[in-house]
């Protein structure tokens, strides 16, 4: 995990930005969604997300040159008692492999460390060679498969979890 800097924010790391999706990010992360999924979640979806209690968005973004900043990545889960739930993780194309969901993906499990939470779980496609490296490298590990969990697909997920 990252370090934490003494005021108890993390660092950025990377040169990327973490930070809370308001619903004027829904254009940004609606494009971000069509980018990286064949079946991305809806407007509608995003919108409920954002107002549960026990729902974060993060997004991760990076400064641009010229001004402004560069949506990379995101990362939905809940926090339900004493459990980190993933319920996605997506990187802009262009910008995979420069470490963004690893970056995203130490945030949710800092922020699941600072809520006491006692482990994570997350479904993920049993043909993502790329995600099941990346949760395993961070302490995950397989405990079942839930049957064409992507239906659109017809692919299994792989139920991960990772204890605290």
């Amino acid at each position: 995990m990252r370090r934490l800097r003494d005021d108890g924010t993390p660092d950025k790391g990377k040169g990327f930005l973490i930070r809370q999706m308001t619903v004027d990010d829904m254009p940004a992360v609606m494009a971000l969604e069509k980018a990286s999924f064949k079946n991305p979640w809806s407007t509608e979806l995003l919108g409920r997300e954002l107002q549960h209690d026990w729902s974060t968005i993060l997004l991760v973004e990076e400064p641009l040159p010229e001004g402004g900043v560069a949506l990379l990545g995101l990362a939905i889960f809940w926090i339900v008692h004493d459990e980190v739930h993933v319920l996605n993780v997506a990187t802009a194309p262009v910008h995979r492999r420069r470490g963004v969901a690893r970056t995203v993906m130490e945030e949710v499990l800092r922020r699941g460390v600072a809520r006491r939470c006692s482990l994570a779980t997350l479904e993920v496609r049993r043909g993502n060679e790329s995600a099941l490296n990346l949760y395993r490298s961070l302490g995950f590990r397989p405990v079942g498969i839930r049957p064409n969990y992507y239906v659109d697909e017809g692919e299994d997920a792989i139920v991960m979890v990772l204890d605290f």
